[in-house]
Order: C-alpha cells, then structure tokens, then sequence
C-alpha cells in the first residue's frame, strides 16, 4: 500500500512539472506552478523559509520522500529503473557509498553556489538538469504534434489550434541537455539510484537529515532469513544482508519501498525508529551524526550568505517570392538584457538555476539560454524572433528561484532593462537608402523619435529616459542580419 501511494503521487509530481515546462499557453501554471517551487535549490535562492524548512522537516520524520516523490529527476530514473526491470533480470547489490565523490561533489556544490559560479551549480541541480531536457529535447516534439493538430484543425476551419515555430534556441544547451540525459539513463539502468547518491547535492544535503528520520524502513533480525530478496530489489543499493549483519544506510534510502514489498517473511517494515540504530558495527560510529553537524552548518551558512549577497538555425524566408530574406542575428550586446522583475542583471543571473522554465513558456520567443560561459544555459533576452510585449508578465508569474520577481502588467510599464541605440552606418534613413521609420511606429512607449540633422535629413533618435527596452524596434527593424538599432541591458532596472 505504501509503494502505490508513493508512485501515485510520485506520478503526479512528474506529469505536472513536465506538462509545465512543455505548455506553451502559460494556462497551466496557475495549476502547477507551485510544484516548481517546491524544488529544493529554487526554494534556497528564493529564501523561501517556508518550504525550506518544510522539506527538511518533512526528511526528519519521514525520510528522503522528496527524491522519491517531489524531485522530477528522481521519479525519471525510477522510470528508468522499471524499465530495466522489465527488460533485464539482472538485480541490484549492495555497493558501499563512495564518500570522496559524494561529499566532494557536495563541496563543489556548495562552494560554487557562494562563488557564484553558476555553470556549476546548474550542471548539477536535478531540477535544472531535468527542466533543460524537457525544454530542450521534449518540447520541440511537443510543439511539432501542436503544429500538426494546428494544420488539420486549420483544413477543418477551426482555431482551436495554433501553430508554433520550432527552433534551435542554444546549441550549447542542446549539447549539453544530450549529455545529461545520456548520463542519467545510463547510471539508473545500470545502478538504479546511483546518480541521487553519489552526485546529486540536493540527495546529499538531505542525507545529513534522513539518517535520522523518524519512520524509516527497518529490518526485524528475528525475521530475517538472510535470503536477500530486499538487496536484490534495492535500487539505492543501500541494503547489505551478509551472515554477520543486516544494514540499511538510510542516508542513501530515497523510501522507494520495493524491498518492504519484496520481502517474503514480512522482516521489513517502514516504522517509527527515532534513535534505532542499525545492527551494523559501521551504523554505531558517530561519523553521521558528524556529517548532519557539518553538513547543516554549512547549507545554512551557504543559504545566509546568498541572502546577504543578493537581497539555429531559421527556415529562410521569401519576400514576394522574388528574394531571400536574411535571417537576424542576434548583436554583440555590451550588458545582457534580462526580463522585467529581474531587479537588476546581478540579481537575475545570482539566483537563476537554469531551469530554462521561463524560456519554454515565452510565448514571444524572446529568452533563450545564453551561450556565454559565464552564464552558460542561463536564460538571455534577445529579439531576432520577437519582442517583450508590454502586456506579457508570464516569466514573472512562474519562475520558482525568484530571479524574477513577480509584476503586474502596470508595474511592468515601470521596468527599464536596456535602452536601444541607433547604428548610423547601418540605418537605412541615416544613410539615405530609403525613409524607414519602422521604429518609430514600432516603440510602443514612444522612445523613438525622428529629429532633423544639420543637412536636413530625419533619423531616428532615442529618448533613453523613456525607453524600457522592449525590443520591438531592434525586432521590427528591416536592416538585415543585424538590425539597424540595438538595444542594450542596463545593470540595475529602474
């Protein structure tokens, strides 16, 4: 009964926050938008006290249910794992934890998030690991069944369907969400559990807290006939039943429940044991309790000093079937552009975990992982396929790690995150080519004006006090591959 439980909402956790990061209409965040805060890193950068604590308390008396049911990558690889199960007999055993690699990528982790060095930390956080591969790999198919249910609906003169373009928004993403997904297939139809108990950060901060859970699995020695069938069945592979001992390292148990139900004598039962120690002589060392002091002492310290620190290719197209239109390319921008309610660039860039949550449901195309080593995979503004529309406020409305901090549609008028600049050597009116103007007409807070030179000509000017930097007359602008006018990120947003 417990296993059904647990797969079941375990279920649920997954398809929700799959469907989130595939929906591109933004009509199911308002449903499940809050599992994405859930998450163990969003909720850190976010100091979100409350579900901090609750999922640490939530390990105290219950174990690392949060890898089991919450964590999208967890419940992937358990997919993964029946999925082997089916297709191969081969069983699991028992491997002693590899504490070098375990707490050194921990170290890695920690030290990396403090620094700010955030290519690290995203490369390692499940959440992120796992939204980049649906983002990246998934939705491309998603959007591709959209557009063929969009083409039949259009035959049969309905709208119910809209078609959406399908595009490469960063190479360096897609390679790397390839690599990852590669990765974690093959250590979970390999070892089961092996990437949440050896690499995951996230797993191995609540391990200092699950060892001393207060329901835990435990095996009754009286019952136990030494038969194995739990290890067998153990895809944490952290159940060891020799002659002389009997073991559950329950800092590696996620609480999946195969070996309460795989057990033929009924020795194994998920029960109240605060302060029961295993039958083995390693469990009787005080090294764990050493790890929790240790370890909460530094996610803590990691924790409160964020808070101080922070408080492709295009399908060529044809104009009048006479010439090719050249695709835009995105300019050499000298600050990066981040979205309204980001506060400034820093703050964006210091609590965004790459998730790319906020890429997958733009409906202007307009973020896109960034490609930079500096904030590789970190989402970017860029307006080769759109333009921030004033009314849209949807990357505010879901991202979990508050690197966007909700705004309304008013508050958003308010927002300055770039200010355009005109290229004269490439404005069509300012070289005299041809009287443009498309930017004036496009900028819809009326940043552009068209002003009189000494030679009489009229070029486009902007009134930087005005400009929020949208992006619709980079966007609209005719010049071609990169547009005549380029609008540049402002370090701190007004």
């Amino acid at each position: 009964m417990l296993k059904k439980l647990r797969v079941a909402l375990a279920v649920v956790f997954w398809l929700g926050i799959t469907l989130l990061f595939l929906d591109f209409t933004g009509g199911l965040h308002a449903w499940l938008g809050w599992m994405a805060k859930l998450q163990f890193l969003p909720a850190v950068l976010a100091l979100n006290v409350g579900v901090i604590v609750g999922l640490v308390l939530l390990t105290l008396v219950f174990g690392r249910v949060y890898c089991s049911v919450i964590c999208p990558l967890g419940v992937f690889q358990d997919g993964i794992s029946w999925l082997r199960a089916h297709r191969s007999k081969k069983p699991y055993k028992y491997h002693k934890e590899m504490k070098w690699l375990r707490y050194g990528v921990w170290v890695l982790f920690v030290v990396a998030l403090v620094a700010g060095v955030h290519v690290i930390v995203s490369l390692l956080a499940p959440y992120s690991a796992y939204g980049r591969m649906v983002q990246t790999l998934l939705q491309p198919v998603y959007l591709w069944g959209n557009n063929l249910f969009a083409a039949l609906a259009e035959r049969a003169g309905s709208y119910a369907f809209y078609e959406k373009e399908v595009w490469v928004k960063s190479l360096p993403s897609l390679i790397v969400a390839v690599v990852t997904l590669v990765v974690i297939v093959v250590l979970a139809f390999k070892g089961g559990r092996t990437y949440c108990n050896t690499i995951c950060p996230v797993g191995t901060t609540l391990s200092f807290f699950s060892r001393f859970a207060m329901f835990r699995p435990m095996i009754d020695a009286d019952k136990c006939v030494r038969c194995k069938t739990c290890e067998l069945h153990c895809k944490a592979q952290c159940i060891s039943i020799t002659k002389e001992e009997v073991f559950i390292d329950h800092s590696r148990c996620v609480d999946c429940f195969n070996c309460i139900d795989s057990c033929p004598q009924g020795g194994l039962k998920y029960k109240f044991a605060w302060g029961k120690r295993d039958s083995s002589p390693a469990a009787q060392n005080d090294k764990g309790r050493r790890a929790f002091m240790t370890g909460t002492a530094v996610a803590v310290g990691a924790a409160a000093l964020k808070g101080v620190e922070a408080r492709a290719q295009a399908v060529t197209k044809v104009d009048g079937g006479f010439a090719d239109v050249l695709p835009k390319q995105a300019p050499e921008r000298e600050v990066p552009v981040t979205p309204p309610g980001s506060k400034s660039v820093k703050h964006f860039y210091q609590h965004c975990t790459a998730c790319q949550l906020c890429v997958a449901e733009c409906p202007n195309n307009v973020l896109r992982p960034s490609g930079k080593l500096d904030h590789l995979m970190q989402p970017e503004m860029s307006y080769e396929k759109g333009f921030c529309r004033p009314e849209c406020t949807r990357c505010s409305e879901l991202c979990p790690a508050g690197a966007i901090e909700k705004i309304s549609r008013e508050e958003k008028t308010q927002y300055h995150i770039g200010t355009a600049r005109v290229n004269p050597d490439l404005c069509l009116m300012s070289t005299g080519k041809a009287s443009c103007g498309k930017c004036v007409q496009a900028c819809p807070s009326g940043a552009v004006k068209l002003v009189k030179t000494a030679d009489g000509k009229r070029i486009p000017a902007i009134a930087e006090e005005v400009c929020t930097g949208c992006g619709a007359c980079e966007y609209l602008c005719p010049v071609r591959p990169i547009s005549a006018i380029t609008v540049n990120g402002k370090h701190q947003h007004i």
